[in-house]
């Protein structure tokens, strides 16, 4: 079992509402449904295209996903989670944009935001305690030959590339997609969500995903409000 720590819209927003329909799953109910052609794309090459998203939820990464470290267990884990988000006010993006980052597309931020990177920052190094280190396999699995020499130091040290001066925000919506559908990808994800590209995400909450077994779907274990009276949402 793997827990992570993420940002991802309430139940009942329209923008999950929005990314459940577009990846066919829903991670606060677990429930799958089939997608629909868009464009020039069918059913069966927007599932392939979206596997990669739909197995870990709609959302953005905050702590990547981990194991628990020995010694440490889930209740400890959610003591301090609720602790940590009593700790923290909540925080506005001040508005997203469709991007691309290299062959995948996801929803970012589209003006820096420091209260994002700070409360990213914070959430790693408040539950490092509880992450167990990485296998070998995991660590391959990164491709540390490929990072930078600042990424590969914060795999080693964080278990994760892309903290701290290397976080960059994204709520992903594909896994790769070949460069000669690039173009029609994008702007079938610019009509698709052209109600939430340009516009502020209010981030009121932190969840914690929970993924039962190796390769199986990522699920909404824990919700709760930033700064405010802890109200456990269980998945």
């Amino acid at each position: 079992m793997r827990y992570a720590f993420y940002i991802t819209p309430d139940e009942d927003d329209p923008l999950t509402d929005a990314a459940a329909r577009w990846l066919g799953a829903n991670p606060f109910t677990g429930r799958a449904t089939s997608l629909d052609p868009a464009g020039d794309f069918g059913a069966e090459e927007l599932a392939t295209l979206t596997a990669d998203p739909r197995r870990y939820g709609f959302h953005g990464t905050v702590k990547a996903p981990f194991a628990l470290a020995a010694g440490t267990g889930e209740a400890q884990l959610l003591d301090a989670f609720e602790r940590f988000a009593e700790e923290r006010a909540d925080f506005e993006i001040p508005a997203l944009a469709l991007g691309q980052l290299g062959p995948f597309f996801a929803l970012v931020p589209a003006l820096e935001c420091p209260a994002l990177q700070a409360i990213a920052d914070d959430t790693v190094r408040r539950f490092e305690p509880f992450r167990a280190p990485l296998s070998d396999a995991d660590l391959a699995r990164r491709k540390p030959h490929l990072l930078s020499e600042a990424q590969r130091r914060n795999l080693m040290e964080w278990g994760y590339p892309y903290v701290f001066e290397s976080f960059r925000f994204h709520m992903t919506l594909t896994g790769p997609v070949p460069a000669e559908r690039q173009a029609a990808m994008k702007a079938v994800l610019e009509e698709r969500f052209a109600p939430f590209i340009g516009k502020p995400l209010s981030v009121t909450s932190l969840a914690l995903f929970v993924e039962p077994e190796r390769g199986a779907a990522f699920k909404v274990h824990s919700l709760l409000p930033l700064g405010g009276m802890t109200k456990r949402k269980m998945a």
